[in-house]
């Protein structure tokens, strides 16, 4: 049994998706489309290595500490853009900066979650 919503609720109606078809779409064709997403920026990140620490270890922290890594100097770091593993590479120097010489790019990202 549905129920009136309480006084003062706005009243719910059904979406209509006519509104999103293909024709409301600006351009001609999928390339015209794609052109539109170019200038979108997605977040990259690079992880060097993990570990897993005690709740006590996590609180001993503090200036000067030091967290020894899973990898090894030299080793690839992954390369992540939104959340997905897409590249491996190697850190560089760029001036005063860090940076990513990338040496593979992955044949399909995977999900973060499975770093």
């Amino acid at each position: 049994m549905t129920q009136p919503p309480p006084s003062g609720s706005p009243a719910a109606t059904p979406a209509s998706l006519d509104e999103l078809t293909p024709a409301a779409v600006p351009g001609e064709g999928g390339e015209a489309r794609l052109d539109s997403l170019l200038d979108m920026t997605l977040p990259v990140t690079i992880e060097f290595g993990r570990t897993t620490l005690s709740i006590q270890e996590v609180l001993g922290l503090g200036p000067g500490a030091v967290i020894q890594l899973d990898r090894l100097v030299g080793d690839a770091v992954d390369i992540y853009v939104s959340d997905r593993r897409m590249a491996e590479g190697e850190v560089v120097t760029v001036g005063d900066h860090f940076g990513v010489r990338i040496t593979r790019i992955l044949a399909q990202g995977t999900p973060g979650g499975e770093r």
